[in-house]
């Protein structure tokens, strides 16, 4: 049976190398603030709580080469971010690197809408329970309220993933197209469209960003429930 590498030609896998990379660093980087934010989201009361809800769905009502463009201002090479971290060569404009940071942004919101469904669905009994026998918030969270929403946080990881994997727009306002470099599945296939007899390559493409956005789907619901059965057994 042939391997991946037998039937992609090099510019191919190339790519899809570099989306599962952009995807998985964009995903694992953002987790953790996607968590805090949930959570502040679906248990805190305080000023701005609305701005902050707006500003972190706002990348999907935003087109994305306008969010890919703000990026670029901010984090260019003179930008009020990207300028210093030039002098440090910590750039992320034009590089890998910048396309993990679009793909993260415009698959945040996914990620923190899942995790904050599922925080909302804890029962606030049990928290109240496990802060009355003296325990602090943060032990609370994590000993009480993370676990019951760990299939919220599986089900926001994966479909942060899979946005990571078809992110377009930001990534090549942002960072552009360089093969080898940032050109990831969705720029791939665009380049590929662009020249004559590229359309056996983008089909390919395609074909595989199909399947990756179908499998995190399927494995989300699939992960997600088999997680709760074993919780909702641990409850009982």
């Amino acid at each position: 049976m042939n391997s991946p590498a037998d039937w992609l030609s090099p510019a191919e896998w190339d790519a899809v190398r570099l989306s599962l990379k952009v995807a998985f660093w964009a995903t694992l980087l953002s987790l953790p603030l996607g968590i805090a934010t949930a959570y502040a989201l679906a248990r805190g009361r305080f000023w701005g709580r609305e701005w902050l809800n707006g500003l972190v769905h706002l990348p999907l009502i935003l087109p994305p080469v306008v969010t890919g463009y703000l990026l670029l201002l901010g984090f260019g090479p003179k930008g009020p971010f990207g300028a210093p971290l030039e002098t440090l060569g910590l750039g992320v404009a034009f590089r890998w690197t910048g396309a993990a940071l679009a793909a993260a942004i415009m698959g945040f919101p996914l990620m923190v809408r899942a995790i904050r469904l599922s925080i909302e669905a804890v029962d606030r009994n049990l928290e109240e329970a496990s802060a009355t026998l003296g325990a602090p918030p943060i032990w609370v969270f994590l000993t009480v309220t993370l676990p019951l929403s760990l299939p919220g946080v599986l089900t926001g990881a994966i479909l942060g993933f899979a946005k990571a994997m078809g992110e377009f727009g930001a990534t090549i306002t942002f960072v552009s197209n360089i093969p080898g470099q940032t050109q990831t599945l969705p720029s791939a296939i665009y380049a590929f469209l662009q020249i004559p007899g590229g359309e056996s390559s983008a089909l390919r493409l395609v074909g595989i960003s199909i399947a990756v956005a179908m499998g995190a789907l399927l494995a989300s619901e699939l992960l997600a429930r088999r997680l709760s059965a074993r919780l909702n057994g641990l409850d009982a």
